[in-house]
């Protein structure tokens, strides 16, 4: 019991401040690495699109024509870049393809992609179609295939 109070006070305080560094540097340094694989979780799981799973609908008089993909991309306020399984879809008809650009504003959507367009009886293979109109005229182009039923 004496030997405590020969202490060095001094030492004490010392060896107090060590401790108490060294509990903070450990504390810091794990809390740092565990932000850092917080971020870079984060990171690899955002993809490089605006929209994830856009919507759109061209509306007129008589049908509408529904649109979805897999992603989007903003090229202008009113122009959006669809891509991956994109897919165009009324009661009359559907068309499939892989990109799009869709202009909200004027309804129209243009493809230089291939395109697959199917109704009741017409199936047409394409290198790319353009929709105007409000969706009342489709304009097939490129290599073209027509299969009649």
């Amino acid at each position: 019991m004496n030997f405590f109070l020969y202490i060095n006070r001094n030492i004490i305080f010392f060896f107090t401040l060590f401790l108490t560094i060294v509990f903070l540097v450990i504390v810091f340094s794990k809390q740092f690495y565990l932000n850092n694989i917080d971020v870079s979780i984060i990171e690899k799981n955002l993809p490089n699109a605006d929209i994830s799973e856009p919507k759109f609908a061209i509306n007129n008089k008589s049908k509408k024509i529904y649109i979805t993909a897999k992603e989007g991309n903003f090229l202008s306020k009113d122009e959006i870049l669809l891509k991956d399984n994109v897919r165009f879809k009324s009661n009359e008809f559907t068309i499939e393809t892989e990109k799009v650009i869709f202009n909200r504003n004027n309804q129209t959507a243009q493809s230089e992609t291939k395109s697959i367009f199917k109704s009741k009886n017409t199936i047409i293979s394409s290198d790319g179609f353009n929709i105007y109109d409000k969706g009342n005229k489709i304009i097939f182009f490129g290599n073209s295939q027509v299969v009649l039923k």
